[in-house]
């Protein structure tokens, strides 16, 4: 778990207090029963947020704030390692409180940069060393497999790795059998046969678990016989989502295997060592967004799609919004008018339909704030490493990449290698139009100054905004 000496720095109103580091993850056999709003102690996690606390611990945001009076009522993501008072009101469902996974080794953000997929597979004698499939367009190595999963998903190809030899030994054995081959990670659906498909099943249903928590929409689980479980207050996004993730997956018995220090936590640990040592909380105190500008030229007129929906794949996370001209709205029709930079960065990936900006210009879009677009076309496309200021433009729209049927741009955030929520406390914000969700995934809304924006894949007139408008 991480240390005092491992934390981000703290914002004001966290400075006059002293860090407590977060306990070793161990198993705790029960919570006791609390008295009803009664305070108990909160070490404030990666990612933590006012209303996401008040959820988990069936609280209120009025009542943290006022047992702890030096946090603002303005606060985004709270510094990882603070210690807090949280009024909580016991469930007698909650579940187990032992901490798989941290959040920092779940997302594909600052610790993966220093690993090498292809480097680790070469030292291992399992069946995964020299496989080869053909996927998202190409034959591919293992390698390229789960890093290219990895990267569209933003989720660590440590953690795939992992869960590849949890369930199939793909690292350690070299004469899998047939359903291992077919099913390495046993997930036995017809439609999901290979490592490809059975990665990004996988990789999705770990996504939305992970979001689902974040957004506050994941508090605990369902079982087949109708049992429900509360998930334990003091746990973190990415222990619920490997929850979330076995229980999908498993019979009950195997679930409570590998969800106990014993299971998936073994596997990870004997690959990688213990995740919990030296980790860096990877969403720091009182983040913010940085100024981003609207996607197109300063004037022109153009549609909200869609949104917020996932920025790859499906359900969780909603993070994604889509834009498109008016003219194109439907249908895959060549557009010659420009993409523009949301913001400064630096192009460090393009693919079909892709383009990532690096904001803080260190080559690597796993750390700091990243800017994620898709479909745009390959014809006029800035290249790789060009360095670029907000407005400048970086490519047409298409139906290039994704699954797309209509000419249009879909744009994401990442921080850290963490899919950043359109709405919430650190909302989607361009040019002061400030993203909420709908009824469901591409129909919510961008608001500014009293005025609304409802997402129409018709590009009706109530969708269309002009940028570089005050």
């Amino acid at each position: 778990m991480p240390s005092s000496d491992h934390l981000q720095p703290l914002p004001a109103f966290a400075q006059e207090s002293e860090l407590t580091p977060t306990p070793q993850a161990t198993p705790l056999p029960t919570r006791p029963v609390y008295l009803p709003g009664e305070l108990v102690d909160y070490t404030a996690q990666s990612g933590d947020t006012l209303p996401l606390l008040a959820l988990r611990f069936n609280t209120s945001v009025e009542e943290i704030l006022e047992a702890n009076p030096f946090i603002p009522h303005s606060a985004t993501t709270m510094p990882p390692g603070m210690p807090m008072k949280i009024p909580v009101y016991y469930s007698p469902l909650w579940g187990s409180p032992y901490k798989i996974l941290p959040d920092s080794v779940f997302v594909n953000g600052p610790r993966a940069k220093v690993f090498d997929t292809a480097t680790f597979l070469a030292q291992h004698p399992g069946w995964l060393n020299g496989y080869q499939e053909y996927a998202a367009r190409s034959m591919r190595s293992a390698a390229e497999i789960i890093d290219y999963v990895a990267r569209h998903y933003s989720i660590s190809p440590m953690l795939l790795l992992a869960l590849l030899e949890y369930h199939s030994a793909a690292l350690t054995n070299p004469e899998p059998s047939p359903a291992d081959l077919m099913y390495p990670l046993g997930y036995a659906n017809p439609n999901r046969k290979g490592l490809y498909s059975q990665l990004s099943w996988t990789a999705n249903l770990l996504n939305n678990g992970y979001y689902a928590f974040r957004a506050g929409q994941l508090l605990g689980l369902e079982f087949e016989d109708g049992r429900e479980e509360r998930f334990d207050p003091w746990l973190n996004a990415a222990t619920a989502a490997l929850h979330h993730y076995f229980n999908a997956l498993l019979e009950d018995e195997a679930y409570r295997q590998a969800v106990s220090p014993e299971g998936f936590s073994r596997t990870y640990q004997q690959l990688f060592g213990d995740p919990w040592l030296g980790d860096e909380p990877h969403i720091p105190g009182s983040l913010e967004q940085p100024p981003l500008r609207l996607p197109f030229l300063p004037g022109e007129t153009w549609a909200y799609t869609g949104g917020p929906h996932s920025p790859w794949g499906s359900g969780q996370p909603f993070a994604a919004l889509d834009f498109a001209p008016p003219s194109v709205a439907s249908g895959c029709i060549p557009s010659d008018q420009w993409v523009t930079a949301v913001t400064d960065g630096i192009v460090t990936h393009v693919d079909w339909g892709e383009l990532t900006l690096d904001l803080d210009e260190d080559a690597d879009d796993r750390t700091g704030w990243a800017i994620y677009y898709l479909h745009i076309s390959t014809a006029d496309r800035v290249p790789l490493g060009t360095k670029v200021k907000a407005g400048d433009p970086i490519g047409h729209p298409s139906c290039e990449g994704g699954t797309s049927t209509g000419t249009h741009i879909h744009v994401a955030r990442r921080y850290n290698g963490e899919w950043i929520l359109a709405e919430g406390v650190l909302a989607f914000n361009l040019e002061g139009w400030v993203a909420y969700n709908g009824p469901r995934a591409y129909l919510g809304y961008l608001k500014r100054n009293g005025m609304t924006i409802t997402a129409s894949d018709k590009a009706v007139a109530t969708s269309h905004l002009e940028a570089g408008m005050p």
